[in-house]
């Protein structure tokens, strides 16, 4: 996996595919690395004539994490005060412009997941000219009265922080049980596994903080998004209890000609059942 100099930080990336094919960048949530995207997803979308680009957003995985900004003052910052802000979704957009300049991508088919789909959304206000296609999964518009976690939910994002190996991957999968998909549930040997690739891997519980200060200080997208021109589909499960269907309905009903797809029984994640139906979708949205 190499990494890439782009908005003046180094970016860890992967491609799967010919690269050949049309670009397809696809941009993971809050604390997410790049192998959260399930290796055999990405290969069915390059199965379908797609060079996938997969990457660790700036603090997150081996990519640049910015230590020496300290940690955010969240309760501050929800209470108005954004002096602790490290940077915005807009900057984390500007890194993903940057990617794809340095791969030589002219414009890519962009698909974001969670605060991925926030990013997504960005760099479609800021960089039309890069997004052949939109396709935001999970997400929402940054409009707070839309796309609320259930208290359940925020409760399970609000634990202690982890010290040791052990609590961190039990951690990890007792969220997921908590926000993944009830028509859907994966086994615990399948999140253990996944926790524990992601911990060996890197781990940077201060880099997600700042991340979500990214998310908490960032403005609604909602009066940008009504300028859009680009192909856009808009995917969200109907349980999802992190971030509620409803901020999927605002980005879909704020984009002109947007196609909104609600999965049922789906939660706050990619089920592998869910796949093929994610597949088709994504690319259907892409021959648009």
């Amino acid at each position: 996996m190499p990494d890439v100099r782009a908005n003046g930080i180094d970016l860890r990336y992967e491609t799967v595919g010919d690269p050949a094919d049309p670009a397809m960048l696809l941009i993971m949530g809050l604390g997410a690395q790049l192998i959260d995207w399930p290796h055999e997803f990405c290969q069915g979308l390059a199965a379908r004539g797609y060079h996938v680009i997969l990457f660790d957003n700036r603090d997150a995985g081996l990519s640049t994490s910015f230590d020496e900004l300290g940690q955010p003052n969240v309760p501050a910052i929800l209470g108005g005060d954004p002096s602790t802000v490290p940077y915005l979704l807009s900057d984390m957009a500007a890194d993903t412009a940057g990617l794809l300049k340095e791969l030589g991508a002219e414009r890519a088919h962009v698909v974001g997941a969670s605060m991925g789909g926030m990013i997504a959304q960005q760099l479609t206000l800021d960089h039309p000219e890069l997004v052949a296609s939109l396709c935001s999964i999970m997400s929402t518009t940054g409009d707070r009265t839309v796309g609320r976690p259930t208290p359940e939910a925020a409760a399970a994002l609000s634990r202690p922080p982890a010290t040791t190996r052990d609590e961190v991957i039990a951690g990890a999968t007792a969220t997921s049980r908590v926000i993944g998909s009830p028509a859907y549930p994966a086994s615990d040997e399948w999140l253990r596994e996944r926790a524990a690739a992601k911990f060996d891997r890197a781990f940077n519980p201060a880099g997600t903080q700042r991340q979500y200060a990214a998310i908490l200080a960032s403005p609604d997208r909602t009066p940008g998004l009504r300028t859009v021109a680009t192909p856009t589909l808009v995917v969200h499960g109907e349980a999802d209890p992190l971030i509620d269907v409803s901020g999927g309905r605002a980005t879909a009903a704020a984009v002109p000609g947007s196609e909104l797809l609600v999965i049922e029984g789906m939660g706050h994640d990619l089920p592998k059942p869910l796949w093929p139906t994610l597949i088709d979708a994504i690319t259907t949205n892409a021959n648009r």
